[in-house]
């Protein structure tokens, strides 16, 4: 393999650029520290954090963990994090000491036990790795779920609804003078021609329908024929009084005095 050497009078290619200018040759006052490209990866949250991912990294049964493997690879650990000068709390200090206990504990011999919880010096440390893997799992689940900010983004929506302008209600007393005076001015047209009407309350409330049809109001006096006779306006009364209860019409008045109108209700304009 030839050594490739930079052709005479061509400039060698730089190293790297500082602030735009090119750098030939590494600067011999350069000092990078040993541990300077070293990169730490892995973080836990607390000790116990740290010895499920060394139980499950190793395939350890958690009922039956092997206490010396697994204390001499904690303690590796504190060391590492040590030698790195890292900080470090002091509650993995406190679970090394633990586990160094257990495992002394498992070492020397013991009288027979009284109870299961006191034959095995690991059932304390077990039970708070199997509470802290469920309580591990169920925050990730948690996570898991879609969160607004992360996930999704909330968008407010204002929805304004115009109100429809709605007449006063009519008072019963206007109602009984409007009635008097068409009934008035049918007694001026009575005749006294005694004949036989079949007069149908049906037949008038489908004509008054079809009066009010466009949908505006019609003043309410201009719903009957006065001069067909008293008969003829007590049935077309009656016919308004039936659609009205049927809630197919609405009988409005503005003010007290006020001309009183008639048109169809919302139900039968949407209809139409």
């Amino acid at each position: 393999m030839h050594e490739q050497r930079p052709i005479e009078g061509e400039a060698a290619a730089p190293i790297a650029r500082i602030y735009g200018k090119p750098v030939l040759e590494v600067p011999e006052d350069l000092y990078i520290p040993p541990d300077a490209l070293e990169v730490f990866l892995e973080t836990f949250e607390g000790p116990l954090d740290l010895l499920l991912y060394l139980i499950r990294k190793h395939n350890f049964d958690v009922l039956n963990i092997p206490m010396a493997v697994l204390t001499r690879q904690y303690l590796d650990y504190v060391e590492m994090m040590h030698a790195h000068q890292f900080e470090l709390a002091a509650e993995y200090l406190l679970m090394a000491a633990v586990l160094i206990e257990i495992k002394s504990r498992m070492l020397l011999p013991r009288p027979a036990p009284v109870t299961e919880s006191e034959a095995d010096p690991r059932a304390e440390l077990v039970r708070r790795l199997l509470e802290y893997e469920r309580m591990k799992l169920a925050a990730q689940r948690l996570n898991a779920l879609p969160q607004a900010g992360r996930d999704f983004t909330l968008v407010q929506a204002w929805i304004e609804q115009e109100a429809a302008v709605r007449l006063p209600q009519v008072d019963p007393d206007e109602l009984r003078h409007a009635w008097l005076s068409i009934l008035a001015r049918a007694a001026v047209n009575r005749h006294h021609k005694v004949t036989r009407e079949q007069l149908s309350v049906r037949d008038h409330m489908t004509r008054i329908l079809r009066r009010l049809q466009q949908g505006e109001f019609v003043e309410f006096q201009e719903l009957f024929d006065a001069g067909g006779g008293v008969p003829e306006v007590i049935v077309s009364l009656l016919a308004i009084l039936e659609l009205a209860r049927e809630s197919l019409i609405e009988v409005t008045q503005q003010a007290p005095y006020a001309p009183i109108y008639v048109r169809l209700s919302g139900v039968q304009l949407e209809a139409a």
